[in-house]
């Protein structure tokens, strides 16, 4: 049975295919599990720093990645950090338009995760 096609659903999953069909799109995701600046993405897989923020800019846009809050930079700078809001996803193309199955990462992993990482 079909799902009704509605303007949302078309768009945000246009958006999300979009974002993850992009170039460095599943490596700045793979990379976001713990918060990072977009600077240390784009050294972590080796990606020039121009890429990563329209990466960046797609994931948030798809809801995929968001923006933690703030830090400063070594360089005194204030930065925006980046963390994948999913630890899966899972596309199904049997239908008249694709469908999405996500794990959403959890708050309580956020942290565990952040303490871990200290």
């Amino acid at each position: 049975m079909s799902r009704p096609r509605t303007e949302s659903n078309e768009s945000d999953s246009t958006a999300v295919l979009s974002a993850l069909g992009s170039k460095y799109s599943a490596e700045i995701l793979c990379a976001a599990g713990t918060p990072k600046s977009a600077q240390a993405l784009s050294e972590d897989i080796e990606i020039p720093i121009a890429t990563c923020y329209r990466r960046i800019e797609e994931l948030v846009d798809a809801g995929l990645l968001t923006c933690e809050g703030r830090q400063l930079s070594e360089e005194g700078r204030r930065t925006n950090i980046y963390r994948r809001t999913l630890d899966e996803i899972e596309v199904d193309f049997s239908d008249d338009e694709p469908t999405f199955s996500q794990k959403r990462r959890t708050e309580a992993k956020n942290r565990l995760q952040d303490q871990l990482e200290e």
